[in-house]
């Protein structure tokens, strides 16, 4: 019973991973060039990624594809170990798995991964939908840490 209570959410990362490869699948034949989405604020800029944020360490494909297995696993490992965590923060986590299998995938399949959002009026970098649902999902486990501490009068 506890694992079916730790299951509670876990389409939110197959629907994470599925919605990161499908837009890459769809950028990569409907606009391999890039191109503007919404001009001003959204240019699509397709570029193979082999580090994380920012490339940091890239040339280390091996070893990031180990740590993010493990970090997935662990998260994963976590939420079938602790059902009564806070939904919030639970939603968190699965959006951290499921963004982080978009990226595992790109790298097993193709040895980096598959970037293809800009901000026009930053140019900092380039990311995709795995990368929008980390950080989304990392919001939301801080939201949900704090409102269950504010619950449990921590």
């Amino acid at each position: 019973m506890k694992l079916k209570q730790g299951l509670r959410g876990w389409w939110i990362a197959l629907l994470a991973a599925l919605a990161d490869r499908l837009t890459k699948v769809l950028v990569a034949r409907l606009c391999p060039r890039g191109g503007v989405l919404i001009p001003g604020i959204i240019n699509l800029r397709p570029v193979e990624n082999e580090g994380i944020a920012f490339s940091m360490l890239s040339g280390k494909g091996l070893g990031l594809v180990l740590f993010t297995a493990a970090l997935i696993v662990g998260l994963v490992t976590w939420l079938l170990t602790h059902p009564d965590d806070p939904p919030l923060l639970r939603a968190g986590l699965w959006l951290i798995a499921g963004g982080g299998l978009g990226n595992l995938y790109d790298r097993l399949a193709f040895g980096g991964v598959s970037d293809f959002i800009e901000l026009a009026f930053t140019r900092l970098t380039v990311f995709n939908v795995a990368d929008i649902c980390i950080c989304a999902g990392a919001a939301l486990v801080l939201l949900g840490s704090f409102k269950g501490e504010i619950k449990h009068g921590k």
